[in-house]
């Protein structure tokens, strides 16, 4: 009998870590939030954001998908909200990835966010 609950204990612990590692993406399949970082400043919808370390949400006001950037470490953190597509992957992205283009002002700015793990791009 002792083997049978030492069998049952072990498999309630994997269905919980099955469980708590699909919650960390959401029904879109990215994640709801990642830190980035912008090794120069980087033009985020109308915002120009300063170089340095960022939290990244994804988050839904109505149908449109929303990311918010929120700068780290300061005490008067710079912040973008800027609307999104997300555009499916073939399979899960094996790294975090930042496409840009530069405007007329040779600004950065950002077009594509991929997060390692996640299944779709982010597109502004």
């Amino acid at each position: 009998m002792p083997s049978r609950k030492y069998i049952l204990v072990i498999a309630i612990c994997i269905l919980g870590l099955g469980v708590f590692a699909g919650a960390s993406q959401n029904q879109f399949g990215v994640a709801d939030s990642h830190n980035i970082n912008f090794v120069t400043p980087t033009r985020v919808g109308d915002v120009l954001l300063p170089a340095g370390d960022y939290q990244v949400v994804h988050t839904m006001e109505g149908q449109d998908h929303v990311m918010v950037f929120k700068q780290l470490h300061r005490s008067k953190p710079a912040q973008a909200r800027v609307k999104c597509q997300l555009v499916s992957l073939p399979e899960k992205a094996r790294r975090t990835e930042q496409t840009y283009e530069l405007n007329a002002a040779n600004q950065h700015v950002l077009h594509v966010l991929v997060f390692r793990g996640d299944s779709a791009q982010h597109v502004f």
